[in-house]
């Protein structure tokens, strides 16, 4: 475990935070940890929602991103967005207690604009994947 806490890597604030700690780094890919509450605002009953996912695989993307930055010396985390997802996969929507395990893979990164790939796992079970674009300019 990575031993920063998260709002120092990302920029969400409850209640759409959407990742609870960064698990590890290698390299271009981290992984992230994510436990579903019956609070969460992209519930859909006792369901996580599908958008829920992708803000979820976004915020992960964003945590290696803001831990990067602070090895490199920036004291707040960058602001990205989704500028694009691509090829989504919702295999099955999590419910409530579950934990998320998230890897994120950065692909490329070209003049201010990242291609991640994302998967999202329960236990060994796949739930969801992605390839996402993330900009640093609004």
């Amino acid at each position: 475990m990575i031993p920063v806490e998260i709002t120092r890597l990302i920029p969400q604030r409850e209640p759409i935070l959407m990742v609870d700690r960064l698990e590890r780094v290698e390299g271009d890919s981290a992984g992230t940890l994510f436990l579903i509450r019956d609070d969460n605002f992209f519930l859909e009953g006792k369901r996580l929602a599908e958008v829920g996912i992708v803000e979820h695989i976004a915020q992960s993307a964003s945590a290696l991103f803001g831990y990067k930055a602070l090895q490199a010396g920036v004291s707040e985390p960058e602001v990205r967005y989704i500028g694009e997802v691509k090829k989504f996969r919702c295999y099955r929507c999590p419910v409530v207690g579950e934990t998320l395990s998230t890897t994120i893979k950065v692909e490329m990164e070209v003049e201010g604009i990242t291609l991640v790939r994302g998967e999202v796992r329960i236990g060994d079970e796949l739930i969801a994947e992605t390839q996402m674009k993330l900009s640093d300019k609004t």
